[in-house]
């Protein structure tokens, strides 16, 4: 199903969807996706960037900080890179990440693993609003925390460029320009001594590919975005389907 235009409607309407994608994306991830050590859980986090998708662990980490379990089918970056159209990589002084820190954990004392986080217009809302949503992407891959941010809103003044040049821009001090025509995004930033992203821009009317949601620095399983999009677009009501879909 191709993405729609979600300026079209309210963002409660959104909202709404928001929370049927989270519970749709819950389900795959805990229904085989996810190796046996790891599960996922929809939660609000209090004062971080949620509600998202939340991937644990519940065997402790080992000495140099990665999961002790058996990542088991997870894919090898080195041998099945994940098929984006950008991959940004750059060397970053660790000192630029922890300038602005906020420990998380989950209520349970499980180690979070990585966050799939899919934004909502009150993240660009304001100035304050979104300069404290990148704080705390820095903040979260600072703590070994792996990102999937999805975005399917357009830039505001608060990030012309949009959202994975922001991020960039806050992760390495350097500047990368949009692809044209292409506002929207989702992007992937496994957590390691060197910031990298895995970029696919899109648009209104693109269909979704499936992005890689990293459980180590260099071993992701892909989360079929498009599969569960569309589960959960069939609840938004007959109306605002029309509006949408215009």
């Amino acid at each position: 199903m191709p993405v729609r235009d979600w300026t079209r409607v309210d963002d409660g309407i959104f909202h709404d969807f928001h929370l049927a994608w989270i519970s749709e994306l819950r389900r795959a991830l805990n229904g085989g996706l996810l190796p046996p050590d790891y599960y996922a859980l929809a939660e609000q986090i209090v004062g971080g960037i949620g509600p998202d998708v939340l991937t644990l662990q519940a065997s402790k980490a080992n000495g140099n900080g990665t999961p002790s379990g058996d990542v088991g089918s997870a894919l090898s970056v080195a041998v099945a890179p994940p098929q984006v159209q950008v991959v940004l990589r750059a060397e970053v002084d660790d000192y630029v990440l922890r300038r602005r820190t906020l420990v998380i954990r989950h209520r349970s004392n499980h180690r979070i693993v990585a966050l799939i986080e899919l934004l909502s217009p009150g993240n660009k809302a304001s100035r304050h609003a979104f300069r404290s949503f990148l704080d705390k992407v820095g903040a979260a891959l600072a703590h070994r925390i792996h990102l999937l941010l999805i975005d399917l809103h357009p830039p505001t003044p608060r990030g012309p460029r949009g959202l994975p040049s922001a991020v960039w821009e806050q992760l390495t001090g350097n500047v990368w320009g949009p692809v044209a025509d292409k506002p929207l995004s989702l992007a992937a930033y496994p957590a390691g001594p060197v910031a990298t992203a895995y970029v696919q821009p899109l648009a209104v009317g693109d269909v979704l590919p499936d992005m890689p949601l990293f459980l180590t620095a260099e071993e992701y399983v892909n989360v079929p975005l498009e599969r569960t999009y569309l589960g959960a677009y069939e609840g938004v009501p007959r109306f605002y389907r029309d509006v949408l879909e215009g």
